[in-house]
């Protein structure tokens, strides 16, 4: 999609602090971080949030939330950490391509 930010940041239309990337995810660090550590963990493919999701997502939610203890693990937070995923207008989803935050050291 032409016009979602983070597509553009996957395609590298739009600079960002990449943390980790593979064929199916990709991971940066927030340009306004509410914690010392503050990673957005994306699918690569256009999903508009988790209203879309079906079956054949399972593996691809599952990589995302192995992938999000690894980078907690990696950066220190081994005393814990906080995930979160606005769903919906509702929800305080404001950028339309499922995404889970993953906060650290607040």
């Amino acid at each position: 999609m032409n016009n979602c930010l983070f597509c553009q940041l996957i395609n590298r239309d739009i600079p960002a602090q990449i943390v980790f990337e593979d064929k199916e995810i990709f991971v940066f660090k927030d340009i306004k971080p509410r914690a010392e550590i503050h990673f957005l963990i994306i699918p690569k493919r256009h999903i508009p949030s988790m209203l879309e999701l079906t079956d054949h997502d399972q593996a691809l939610m599952g990589k995302i939330m192995i992938v999000a203890n690894q980078l907690a693990q990696e950066h220190g937070l081994l005393n814990g950490y906080k995930t979160q995923i606005n769903t919906g207008i509702n929800g305080g989803q404001e950028v339309a391509h499922l995404h889970l935050h993953l906060f650290g050291n607040r």
